[in-house]
């Protein structure tokens, strides 16, 4: 043990400082989005906005996602992490603010697709940034770690949101929280390099982070190169299956405590706070788990696939959500352990993209597979929209809900099928480039 430590502080960890920072910047993006989720029962109330007019704004969120992601990956790869990751944070912040300015379910449209276009760079740039900054032995702790950031963003937006609105009207709850991301940039200037420029960081934790990662590739790689490789489509096919459903979490569970549980927006806290404290959990021990096996002499591939397997499975049990007569903290406790294990699933299945290919190509393949979830989270959210709508007029809105329960927990598995079908160890891809 204290050989670990004494190992730790001759190396340094500067690279965690880095991790903290994109950690937060996730929080911000999360806190963003989750805003409109919270405010739905009052937006319904007060502008007259259904559950298939809200099912549409968000699809234009996720339409907007979906085309953003087709360039941030490449943009991101192109200009740098540094430059990259704060262009987005800028106009995504300003997104936020925008939504102030609606005053129906067209002006709340256009506000998300301009929030949806400009957050599509958070997760290729963080992607990036951990495949630079740690050896591949703490990608996925560092992954799960920063992507607990959209955790803690759900969890202070319910405690916040509702006091906003309360004191100052809806619109203050978005121009408060969109505000923040501006603080995030003084730090992200003062403390960001990439590893080789950062004066910060020893010479014995740069040789730490280069000692098991590929020659470094300056080559653009276009995206019909990445399409070719079954990899790619491996990633894709994970993400398009499973993200739509951490979207129905974010967007529609405080709907259901309301539609379905009679809560009103001054008591989504508690719940909301219990449901995203637990996929906090997730994300860290998904991101654990897979470097502790790899830490134990498990080949990378077999960590991610046996990681990916366990939560997969794990999140079954959300389909007993609407039994009849579950209490609702029994129902919280089954959305907990599905929502903290997709956390769990996504830190591993993020890392899948650096263990697969150069860093040069690693934003590139996040863009693309987080298009895709975009896509399937659009198709999910028209279809949620309906579905909850056409069984609101029949009464029994329950029954839309349990259709959307029993689609979210399943989507795993099949995901993990299909995944290792594609990609059966996740080799490396060697990519050729033409050079002049």
């Amino acid at each position: 043990m204290n050989s670990n430590v004494s190992l730790q502080e001759r190396i340094g960890n500067y690279r965690w400082t880095i991790c903290a920072l994109i950690f937060f910047a996730t929080t911000v993006n999360y806190l963003d989005r989750q805003v409109i989720g919270i405010l739905k029962p009052l937006l319904k109330t007060d502008l007259g906005i259904g559950e298939a007019e809200y099912g549409y704004i968000v699809t234009a969120f996720q339409l907007a996602y979906a085309i953003g992601m087709i360039f941030a990956g490449r943009i991101i790869d192109k200009i740098g992490t540094k430059i990259g990751y704060a262009l987005s944070l800028i106009l995504w912040s300003i997104a936020a603010m925008a939504h102030a300015l609606a005053k129906g379910p067209v002006g709340f449209g256009a506000a998300r697709a301009f929030l949806g276009i400009s957050e599509a760079g958070n997760f290729p740039a963080a992607i990036k940034t951990v495949a630079e900054w740690f050896p591949k032995k703490e990608r996925a702790l560092a992954t799960g770690i920063f992507n607990s950031g959209t955790n803690i963003g759900a969890i202070i937006a319910p405690i916040v949101v509702p006091w906003l609105a309360a004191k100052w009207g809806w619109q203050m709850a978005f121009i408060a929280t969109g505000a923040i991301g501006f603080i995030w940039l003084i730090f992200w200037f003062i403390f960001y390099e990439v590893p080789e420029k950062q004066k910060r960081l020893s010479s014995a934790e740069l040789a730490y982070i280069k000692s098991d990662q590929e020659s470094e590739e300056k080559t653009s790689i276009p995206w019909l190169t990445l399409l070719k490789y079954r990899q790619t489509w491996a990633f894709v096919i994970g993400k398009f299956l499973t993200d739509p459903i951490w979207w129905f979490y974010l967007f529609w569970i405080p709907g259901w405590l309301h539609d379905v549980r009679g809560l009103d927006i001054k008591s989504f806290g508690l719940p909301l706070v219990v449901i995203y404290t637990a996929t906090t959990i997730g994300s860290i021990f998904g991101g654990w788990l897979s470097s502790f096996m790899i830490s134990r002499g498990v080949a990378v591939y077999k960590s991610r696939r046996r990681a990916m397997l366990l939560f997969a499975l794990l999140v079954i049990p959300i389909v007993f959500t609407q039994t009849k007569g579950i209490s609702l903290w029994s129902a919280i406790a089954l959305i907990s352990l599905a929502a903290a294990c997709h956390q769990a699933w996504s830190a591993n299945i993020f890392t899948t993209v650096s263990d697969m290919f150069p860093k040069n190509a690693v934003a590139s393949v996040t863009g693309i597979g987080g298009m895709a979830g975009a896509v399937g989270g659009m198709l999910v959210a028209v279809f949620a929209g309906n579905v909850l709508e056409f069984w609101e007029k029949k009464g029994s809105i329950q029954t839309g809900y349990l259709t959307l329960f029993i689609i979210a927990g399943t989507a795993y598995l099949i995901a993990w099928i299909l995944f290792n079908l594609v990609a059966k160890k996740m080799e490396p891809v060697v990519i050729e480039t033409n050079k002049a």
